[in-house]
């Protein structure tokens, strides 16, 4: 680990209260960044407020709401290295059919909407500085159907389409934009099925083939590699980081 990597760098960093997020922010502060971590949750950040110091400052709130984007950029002082989109939520592995309007908004708002929102508000001072790398975090959800319900699902197939094509506008101008593709990790999501015809459909699917699951930091340093210059040519990859699940 390179303890200077990221020294007087800024990343923003979602879903820093727990999971993957605040193992991110924990491996990105511990070479260097000053962290502006953003979660739902105060208490939480609390917690990585308490760890980190002077090194973090925090934001809380909903990322449904485009405030929450603006007290991030507030928050990063002018300078904005990095963006880590990891906050997202889980579905119920719900079929189409029975798929109700509140859990496919909710999904679809964290897990497509809210990257977008932050995205977007990072730009402006990545292409002013003529740089910057932004993380979206995927799933192998989005590289198949048979990895969790419709809603989520959808939601990650479109955080590639997202990352291709923010990649493909903003590469040339020194932005880079990567996804990672976890498979099972070691979280607070909640993934409990809500579905018979899922359980049905997916139960023997996972079974046969889901890897053990993965600790968060493992998804770290995946994500502390793409955002720091040894991936300076690294861009619209999607990358999974799954325990081979995408090789089966």
């Amino acid at each position: 680990m390179n303890g200077n990597r990221f020294a007087e760098r800024t990343i923003i960093v979602t879903g820093a209260g727990s999971g993957i997020g605040r193992a991110t922010a924990l491996r990105l502060a511990s070479e260097g960044a000053r962290i502006v971590g953003v979660d739902a949750s105060r208490t939480r950040l609390q917690d990585l407020e308490r760890e980190l110091g002077d090194r973090v400052a925090t934001v809380d709130g909903d990322l449904l709401q485009q405030l929450t984007a603006d007290r991030a950029i507030a928050a990063a002082r002018g300078r904005i290295d990095g963006l880590a989109n990891v906050a997202g939520i889980m579905d119920g592995f719900e079929p189409t059919a029975e798929i109700d309007d509140a859990t496919w908004e909710r999904v679809i708002g964290v897990n497509v909407t809210g990257m977008m929102r932050m995205t977007r508000a990072v730009l402006p001072a990545m292409l002013a500085a003529g740089r910057g790398a932004i993380v979206n975090v995927g799933s192998e959800a989005g590289q198949r159907g048979s990895a969790a319900g419709t809603p989520y699902t959808v939601s990650k197939h479109a955080v590639n389409g997202f990352t291709k094509s923010t990649a493909f506008f903003y590469t040339p101008r020194g932005v880079r934009c990567n996804a990672v593709a976890p498979g099972p990790v070691a979280t607070n999501i909640e993934a409990a099925f809500r579905s018979t015809l899922a359980q049905e459909r997916l139960g023997p699917v996972m079974q046969a083939t889901l890897p053990p699951v993965a600790q968060p930091e493992a998804l770290a340093a995946a994500i502390a590699w793409l955002l720091s210059d040894d991936a300076s040519d690294v861009s619209g990859a999607i990358i999974p980081v799954d325990g081979g699940w995408a090789a089966i």
